[in-house]
């Protein structure tokens, strides 16, 4: 069938707004990258605004010349992956048994989860059972007090419930399967695109994360690389870092390169994540949220 005039005005209308609304994403974007490896008087004066000009380097030197940056790196990405890990087990381990239709007493589990996700114990509480658990200053007080998000296993619920057909499983319980068979073997291998979400959402939670890290973590060795950046666009850790300049502006200078240099190198890991998980984010957003 060929297109109206209302489809084609409506196709350019829609095009044009998905554009604006694109570059209004992408140019921070962009201007930052741009300006981490531009010279900063240059981008101070506004001669920059989307491109690079005058390329230095000097930002990325001086943050990757700061020991603490790197241990901080490390300690991320260590927390990032083990966190994830934790997330995606124990959601798939909670929303399995909440998708059974023949699950005794799920709807009362569910009402107890949900709850949670408007009344909750408090900074003070949770900071004191860390605290008698032994788990103060290790990676576990970062990992275990966030072990599951109750949306998340809403969502993954609703994918079991709704996209694996029912005739499926039957099947495989029927050539013998147990329910840990049929989780294992027909569940997660149809679950690809639930799980691609999961494991973004998950892990870029865990990588911007610092508020746990500020008040259960008192050994520097172990800071995750949020708590050292907070150190450097809070504080006054620019200076340091900008030794070598001889006068106040070039130490401003050296500062703002490094603030854009580190806003780069913070975020880089999540942009090489998702192209990876690009081809099942959408299908799984789409289906874990417009069901159920």
């Amino acid at each position: 069938m060929g297109e109206t005039r209302g489809d084609k005005i409506f196709g350019i209308v829609n095009n044009t707004l998905l554009l604006v609304i694109l570059a209004i994403v992408l140019y921070p974007l962009i201007f930052v990258i741009s300006a981490s490896v531009s010279n900063q008087l240059v981008v101070s004066s506004g001669e920059m605004w989307l491109f690079p000009k005058q390329l230095t380097f000097v930002g990325y030197q001086k943050v990757f010349q700061n020991h603490d940056i790197l241990v901080g790196y490390g300690n991320t990405i260590l927390y990032a992956v083990v966190g994830t890990s934790i997330n995606l087990v124990m959601t798939i381990l909670a929303a399995y048994p909440l998708s059974r239709s023949k699950f005794a007493g799920k709807n009362v589990i569910m009402f107890i989860m949900v709850f949670t996700m408007f009344f909750s114990g408090g900074m003070i509480p949770t900071y004191l059972i860390i605290k008698k658990m032994g788990m103060l200053n290790t990676m576990w007080s970062l990992v275990i007090p966030n072990a599951v998000a109750v949306y998340n296993i809403i969502i993954m619920r609703t994918f079991f419930k709704e996209s694996v057909p029912i005739e499926v499983q039957e099947a495989a319980m029927i050539d013998g399967c147990s329910h840990t068979g049929i989780l294992l073997r027909v569940m997660m291998p149809l679950s690809m695109p639930i799980l691609a979400v999961m494991t973004l959402f998950y892990c870029v939670d865990h990588w911007n994360s610092y508020f746990s890290a500020l008040i259960y973590l008192t050994d520097r060795a172990k800071f995750p690389l949020q708590l050292f950046l907070r150190e450097i666009l809070i504080q006054n850790q620019m200076d340091k870092m900008a030794g070598g300049a001889t006068s106040l502006s070039e130490q401003i200078m050296y500062g703002q390169a490094v603030k854009y240099a580190v806003v780069v190198v913070a975020n880089l890991p999540v942009f090489l994540l998702y192209p990876f998980l690009q081809r099942y984010f959408v299908q799984g957003m789409t289906i874990g949220a417009i069901k159920g």
